[in-house]
């Protein structure tokens, strides 16, 4: 009996690292940012400008539903909060495609876009699950000049959105 315990201990240690290079790997737990106009961690990842970790993970600036900063409330990520850092500006008509480039689909409750102070534009999905891109059209109104605009991806299961910002000069 202990002769056939100690042989399947050492199959199951010889199949084991089969198993797991056979497995999928599982994604990162942030999923989401706008690539185009760029925003803020866009310009991290291209290395427009230094920014620390998020240049490895654009799409992880998430953060519990209702906050109004760049860095989604994350620590870690807290550069993407500084007006000052040398951000570029993309020159947009009054009404602009916003891309969001998505490394993992959630069903969603709502896009909400917000400049000047106040919200801008929403769509709402209603549950639904995106694609691997998402554009909405945004009109910014009577806003004009410098803006910066932050991007809000509400998740329709969970407490929690993804945050994107992004300085645009509007025409």
């Amino acid at each position: 009996m202990k002769n056939k315990k100690r042989l399947a201990a050492v199959i199951g240690a010889g199949i084991a690292p089969l198993v797991a290079v056979s497995l999928p790997a599982t994604s990162a737990s942030a999923h989401g940012y706008i690539s185009s106009p760029p925003s803020r961690q866009a310009q991290c990842a291209a290395g427009t400008v230094s920014c620390g970790s998020i240049k490895y993970e654009p799409q992880s600036v998430e953060g519990s539903k209702g906050l109004m900063s760049c860095s989604g409330g994350n620590a870690a990520f807290a550069e993407l909060d500084n007006d000052s850092k040398g951000w570029k500006v993309t020159p947009v008509s009054r009404t602009t495609s916003f891309n969001w480039q998505l490394t993992a689909r959630h069903a969603t409750s709502t896009w909400q876009y917000y400049a000047g102070g106040r919200k801008i534009a929403e769509f709402n999905d209603n549950g639904a699950q995106p694609g691997a891109t998402v554009t909405h059209q945004v009109n910014f109104g009577s806003l004009t000049g410098r803006q910066k605009v932050l991007a809000v991806w509400n998740i329709a299961d969970t407490a929690n959105a993804f945050y994107a910002c992004v300085d645009v000069n509007v025409s």
